[in-house]
């Protein structure tokens, strides 16, 4: 196939290059380094992209972060809404395929279980929001262009010199002050990265949206108890919740009083204490298979 693929020089987008790239498949890179094949800015992109693709995989975007200012704010939706718009636009030749990297925050959830595709879209962050707008702009210009349109809503992924959460949860347990809230028995859906990219081209063959996980969805005990393990470290302790609740109604304050974000408030309290699951049997029904987190750490523990 000749594929166009955006994003890729992140943490997804590489992994995606690199497996499209093993199989054999051409692929032309769009975006803002040097190392693209075509270097542009989607947030500004006029440019007639003549090349005709079989597959455009559209996986850049602003990651998820809290915005401090209306500028930081407004970014999500230059590069999340307005780079797919100006991507879609100026694809001159329209592929036979389009999938697009989206995720669960577009369903502006920090709690529930199995929650499946149908799940009502109310996004609630500039991250989720922007998202939401970007995959109605897709649908629509896959329609009109009778494109095969897969949109992947994706969880946690994980894999080699993970990032974010996953990266301060592994430090913290080398160091020793890492603590679980309560029994750690909340469980949060999260999918190898290598597993997304091997399920890109069974996918297309059936244009839908999509969960991916690893099928088990584990919980902070589970996945800090084989981080310990793989580190030597004996135990990990837990804090009852009755305990840490007046600490992070004292980072609200902090943070209401001085627009700061402490290490802890009530709401990240809410999203490490409740499990947050999604469905993925649409995907398995479709082909897609997965490894679980928990038996394959070589994939994401170096």
């Amino acid at each position: 196939m000749n594929v166009l693929l955006t994003g890729a020089t992140g943490f997804l987008g590489a992994n995606i290059l690199q497996h499209f790239t093993n199989m054999g498949h051409h692929v032309e890179t769009i975006g803002r380094s040097q190392e693209n094949d075509i270097i542009a800015d989607l947030a500004t992109f006029n440019k007639p992209l003549n090349t005709k693709y079989d597959l455009v995989i559209h996986a850049a975007g602003k990651a998820h972060v809290i915005p401090k200012t209306h500028a930081e704010e407004k970014l999500f939706y230059d590069v999340n809404l307005e780079g797919t718009k100006n991507l879609l636009k100026n694809l001159v030749m329209p592929p036979k395929n389009l999938i697009f990297i989206s995720t669960v925050a577009v369903y502006g959830l920090d709690h529930g279980q199995g929650i499946d595709e149908d799940y009502p879209l109310k996004a609630t962050t500039p991250y989720g929001k922007s998202k939401v707008m970007a995959e109605n702009e897709i649908l629509a210009w896959a329609k009109i262009n009778e494109v095969g349109a897969t949109i992947l809503r994706l969880p946690l992924i994980i894999g080699r010199n993970p990032k974010g959460n996953l990266k301060s949860m592994i430090h913290g347990i080398q160091k020793g002050f890492y603590f679980n809230i309560g029994k750690g028995n909340a469980k949060k859906s999260m999918v190898l990265v290598d597993d997304i990219s091997m399920a890109l081209p069974i996918l297309i063959k059936q244009p839908n949206i999509y969960h991916l996980t690893d099928g088990h969805d584990p919980s902070f005990k589970e996945l800090s108890g084989v981080i310990a393990k793989e580190y030597g470290v004996k135990k990990i302790y837990a804090i009852p919740y009755y305990v840490i609740k007046p600490i992070a109604l004292c980072g609200d304050i902090i943070k209401k009083l001085f627009s700061i974000s402490p290490p802890i408030d009530s709401l990240k309290l809410d999203k490490i204490n409740k499990s947050l699951t999604f469905n993925d049997s649409k995907a398995r029904t479709a082909g897609y298979s997965s490894r679980q987190i928990l038996d394959n750490k070589q994939y994401w523990l170096n």
